[in-house]
């Protein structure tokens, strides 16, 4: 799963990256290096959320991270689901009460700096060894998500959004089961536009080949353990010694 992560550029860089000429927040949200569940987060969605937008114009929010399940009516219950719903599977997202709906008209981009993993028993790593995985290309991973708006009793609209997870393949399996779905530049108007509900197409944008090529991942301290620990240093390189070995 993906639990941890990392926002470390300002609305103008993410606007230029993602190309968004649509909305965007009143102010920026500061820059975090250790994003945990329930913190506000941006997302990039379409402008026009009837999909009549024959431009395609992205517009950049911000929402709480970890989807409410749209029957909650308890804003305490809403509150403590998020945590449980900061990921969704692609293999199941079209079925899952909790993200189904989302998954067909209004999905997202996520867009992180890096992400943190811990390593599991699966490889070479001593178990909960944290690893920082960024882009190769130092840009910003575009992480396919889903958004949606939940009311509560009080009437407060509250927008909240999940990341969409896969099977990890290639060598980030030897740190973890799970991976981000990542998704390429020329998808994002069709993966935006809320008029498209075709699950089967859908499903299939979500597979990427070689997603483990996108990214770089590197060994971290543990002090990204606690939410307290906040700052560039936990993103820095720690040496693991032989006789382990990072790809």
């Amino acid at each position: 799963m993906c639990g941890r992560y990392a926002q470390t550029a300002d609305m103008r860089e993410l606007m230029e990256q993602f190309e968004v000429t649509g909305t965007s927040p009143e102010s920026s949200l500061p820059l975090n290096w250790n994003i945990a569940p329930t913190n506000p987060i941006y997302i990039v969605r379409a402008n026009d959320r009837s999909g009549k937008d024959l431009k395609s114009e992205k517009a950049l929010a911000t929402v709480s991270w970890g989807l409410i399940g749209p029957w909650l009516t308890d804003m305490q219950e809403a509150r403590a689901s998020q945590s449980r719903a900061i990921n969704a599977r692609s293999e199941s997202i079209h079925e899952k009460p909790t993200f189904r709906n989302a998954f067909r008209s209004t999905r997202c981009l996520i867009p992180a700096a890096g992400y943190y993993e811990w390593a599991t028993a699966l490889g070479q790593y001593r178990p909960k060894q944290p690893f920082y995985i960024s882009a190769r290309d130092g840009m910003q991973l575009p992480i396919a998500g889903i958004w949606s708006s939940w009311t509560a009793p009080n009437g407060e609209v509250i927008e909240t959004a999940s990341i969409i997870t896969q099977e990890a393949q290639g060598e980030l399996e030897t740190i973890h089961s799970r991976m981000p779905v990542f998704m390429p530049p020329d998808r994002w108007d069709l993966w935006l536009n809320p008029r498209n509900t075709d699950v089967n197409e859908l499903k299939s944008m979500m597979v990427v080949e070689h997603p483990e090529s996108i990214v770089i991942a590197r060994p971290v301290s543990d002090a990204v353990n606690s939410v307290a620990n906040n700052g560039k240093e936990l993103t820095v390189e720690t040496p693991l010694g032989e006789p382990e070995t990072l790809f």
